[in-house]
């Protein structure tokens, strides 16, 4: 396996500063902290072509990950304009040169749609033992079991059922400061394993393989699907600093015991699925599409269809995660009030 140092596997050395091309589009944010929605008069495959397309393009991925996750409705385009938006998106927001799309170890090689789509749909259930029943174990931000995971995802559903299947995003951002700056402080010090091991457990289920080979980046391959992150990490693009952990991927915090990485790791967990104000709902409709940002956001899918549901997903690849402490918490960086509560003087808050 090739080696790379750290500054070859970094992104943007400094955050990026939008041009504010995208003001002459109608869009709406969704709540205070998280969420945009574009007009349905913004096509993406006019943005794709126009003459000032790299900078609309640049400053979409600069609100992606300042707002968490954009939505489109009514779009036509085809799967392979998804697949140049989202290389260009990840491009022109600083992701390093060995940075592709990334292939799921799911996905088979013959796949119709080519090794750098993910088809998004359940095969029925496959065993996996005693399952918890709550859904906020779906929680996560896309294939942080990768050395090098991803930047930004893009989601269609071609098929749709004709009620349920809404889709979750969190703030991470938003968690980080919620968080005392002792806490924090603390956190910022800390690493966490991440494993995919239970891709294995269905690729076993459904008697195929695993994409062993290279999965969007030299350091994406093998058998292993585990990887170890800084429990804070701060996004290059916005120089914020966020909760880099989840329910679906994060096995355990290292350099603590087991208990103690239970109550951490079930804590922050806590903080993404039991606080409804840093989330936003995204109901799907045909011609619906949505962007998001995996490197300071969550996401998680309603299990509450019966018919048939399927999306067509890319994932590119971005930065090797790492902590800046020149990083800023939101709050600070948009001069907003802190989130958490009593300091132990004075009243509390």
């Amino acid at each position: 396996m090739p080696s790379f140092n750290d500054e070859s596997l970094s992104g943007s050395p400094q955050p990026l500063q939008s041009t504010n091309s995208l003001d002459v589009f109608k869009k709406v944010f969704l709540t205070p902290s998280i969420g945009v929605e574009f007009d349905p008069s913004v096509q993406i495959s006019a943005i794709l072509k126009d003459d000032n397309s790299d900078n609309l393009i640049r400053d979409l991925g600069i609100l992606i990950a300042e707002r968490g996750v954009a939505f489109f409705r009514e779009q036509d385009f085809t799967i392979e304009q998804q697949r140049e938006l989202a290389s260009r998106l990840g491009r022109l927001t600083g992701n390093p040169l060995s940075s592709g799309l990334h292939v799921h170890p799911l996905t088979e090689s013959t796949s119709e749609l080519g090794s750098e789509v993910t088809i998004i749909e359940r095969r029925g259930q496959y065993e996996r033992g005693d399952q918890s029943n709550l859904a906020a174990k779906e929680w996560h931000s896309d294939i942080t079991f990768e050395p090098i995971p991803s930047d930004y995802s893009m989601l269609r559903l071609p098929i749709q059922p004709p009620t349920g299947g809404d889709t979750l995003w969190a703030n991470g951002y938003e968690v980080y400061d919620r968080l005392s700056p002792s806490f924090a402080a603390y956190l910022e010090t800390l690493t966490a394993y991440h494993s995919g091991g239970v891709f294995r457990d269905i690729a076993s289920a459904w008697g195929t393989k695993l994409r062993e080979d290279i999965r969007g980046h030299p350091l994406n391959q093998g058998p292993a699907l585990e990887a170890v992150h800084p429990v804070i990490r701060v996004n290059p693009v916005t120089g914020w600093k966020s909760v880099f952990v989840n329910s679906a991927f994060t096995k355990r915090i290292i350099g603590v015991t087991k208990d103690e990485s239970d109550r951490i790791l079930e804590y922050l967990f806590a903080l993404v699925d039991r606080n409804h104000d840093l989330q936003v709902r995204f109901r799907w409709q045909p011609g619906s599409f949505a962007i998001w940002d995996n490197r300071s956001h969550f996401h998680a899918a309603t299990r509450d269809y019966t018919e048939r549901r399927s999306g067509e997903r890319v994932v590119s690849l971005g930065e090797k995660p790492s902590f800046n402490p020149k990083g800023k918490s939101r709050r600070e960086a948009l001069g907003l009030k802190p989130a958490y509560g009593w300091t132990g003087e004075g009243e509390r808050k």
